[in-house]
């Protein structure tokens, strides 16, 4: 059920799911300070009055210069060696989106999928395309060994094959207007050209000032196939429910179809938080209402073991 709003801002972000116990274990110092240190930023632009989509935005953008998470400077290659990025951002007062999909050498990929929402009539750009655009917006652009050179820098912190650090971030800012970035390197060793759910709205971002704003990650496969993103606002729109009980729904869906892996955050139109996980380990934190900064990387809703 919807619980009344409390008229502050809210924020979430996350640095994906999946990955081992141990790992996670040997990288939680760091991990957690990081997470921490990207929510003070992005308090300090909501609790000035900023605006949500300019919060995530931001904390996206730090996500991506982190080498420890899936996405911008330490993203992962695909099968022929290359980085290929995705990334996706939504308004949730005015339904505008950008994404772009498969692109090299963009150093943060959500400012250009924010140029692509704000510059053009479209949507997606993809490959030569996107770059194209990237290059006349005067994006920073660097070479491949960036991103080589992240991953030899946080080898010994990360699991390698880091198939499912996906980045994102959900607020509600002051004015209760919503917004939702998403971004990510995608599955190590995929096909290229390959494209995951971040860039697609509605599978894997999503924001509605008339329900929420949701981040995925895990699997992409799965979540464009229970467009999960979206089902996460319809059952916050429609069936009435807040952040928590919608991700509850949401992980059902995801395990009963597919047995999904991979876990999201939401925050409802009213600033409530969740996060949830059918992983053993996603990196997330959160301010709820203006308070105190949680961060963790296993304490989210789980469906109940039987």
């Amino acid at each position: 059920m919807i619980k009344k709003s409390k008229e502050s801002f809210s924020l979430a972000i996350h640095g994906g799911a999946g990955g081992t116990i141990k790992k996670a274990r040997e990288s939680e110092t760091v991990v957690k300070q990081t997470l921490h240190d990207i929510l003070e930023r992005g308090r300090t632009i909501l609790a000035r009055g900023g605006s949500s989509i300019d919060a995530v935005t931001s904390c996206v953008g730090m996500l991506e210069d982190c080498p420890l998470f899936n996405a911008g400077y330490g993203a992962v290659s695909n099968s022929a060696g290359q980085y290929e990025l995705d990334a996706a951002i939504m308004d949730g007062k005015t339904l505008k989106a950008g994404a772009v999909a498969a692109v090299l050498n963009v150093k943060n990929p959500v400012d250009l999928a924010r140029l692509v929402m704000e510059k053009t009539p479209h949507i997606l750009l993809s490959g030569k395309g996107a770059i194209a655009f990237a290059k006349m917006q005067n994006v920073p652009m660097v070479t491949q060994k960036y991103f080589k050179d992240a991953q030899e820098k946080a080898s010994s912190l990360i699991d390698k094959n880091k198939k499912h650090g996906t980045v994102g971030a959900v607020a509600r800012d002051l004015k209760g207007n919503l917004a939702a970035a998403t971004s990510t390197g995608g599955w190590g060793a995929k096909m290229p050209g390959r494209i995951g759910d971040s860039p697609l709205i509605g599978a894997g971002n999503f924001a509605n000032n008339d329900s929420g704003a949701i981040s995925c990650t895990g699997i992409g496969e799965h979540f464009i196939r229970t467009v999960l993103a979206g089902y996460i606002g319809f059952l916050i729109e429609r069936e009435n429910m807040d952040a928590s009980e919608a991700a509850m729904a949401a992980l059902i869906r995801l395990t009963e179809k597919f047995k999904g892996e991979g876990g999201f955050i939401v925050v409802d139109k009213n600033g409530y938080i969740a996060a949830a996980q059918t992983t053993k380990i996603m990196r997330c934190g959160w301010i709820e209402h203006g308070g105190e900064i949680h961060v963790t990387l296993q304490e989210t809703l789980r469906i109940p073991k039987t």
